[in-house]
């Protein structure tokens, strides 16, 4: 953690100009690593979604991955301290639009037994029910799917 040392430093010389801006820095990175795991978690979310929705079937270990994935989302948007979310509504959409064709890469290796490519998967699925799906699993209360 050479940032922690380098802020001590700061404040102990009484650069407080530079603390700040240092501990803005950190904020920052702080930050970025909590979307790259919401990330993370939404991208297991989609690829088991996309799964269901293709095969038009589920299995125990896949709702369970959903369940993990949204659970986890959920808990690691949450600002503990600071209150709210590290991302609202909309950008939990936009992340969730910008990973599915990374999600539909990925489950086309593992839905129906491999035999379509990203391409054909994707013509497959209906994308905005995928992500308002999402969306609806990561904060159940805010999101009304028709017909799910």
């Amino acid at each position: 953690m050479d940032e922690l040392t380098e802020l001590r430093a700061h404040i102990e010389q009484g650069r407080y100009a530079d603390a700040l801006l240092l501990i803005g820095e950190m904020e920052e990175m702080s930050r970025d690593d909590k979307i790259q795991k919401i990330e993370s978690f939404l991208q297991v979310l989609l690829v088991h979604l996309i799964k269901q929705q293709a095969e038009r079937r589920t299995t125990r270990s896949w709702d369970v991955s959903i369940r993990n994935a949204a659970d986890a989302i959920h808990r690691v948007n949450k600002r503990r301290r600071a209150g709210g979310h590290y991302l609202n509504r909309a950008e939990l959409a936009e992340a969730a639009a910008e990973i599915l064709p990374s999600a539909i890469r990925q489950a086309s290796l593992e839905t129906l037994e491999g035999r379509y490519d990203d391409s054909e998967l994707a013509g497959m699925v209906d994308r905005d029910r995928l992500i308002r799906q999402a969306l609806g699993l990561v904060d159940p209360g805010a999101v009304d799917i028709p017909g799910d």
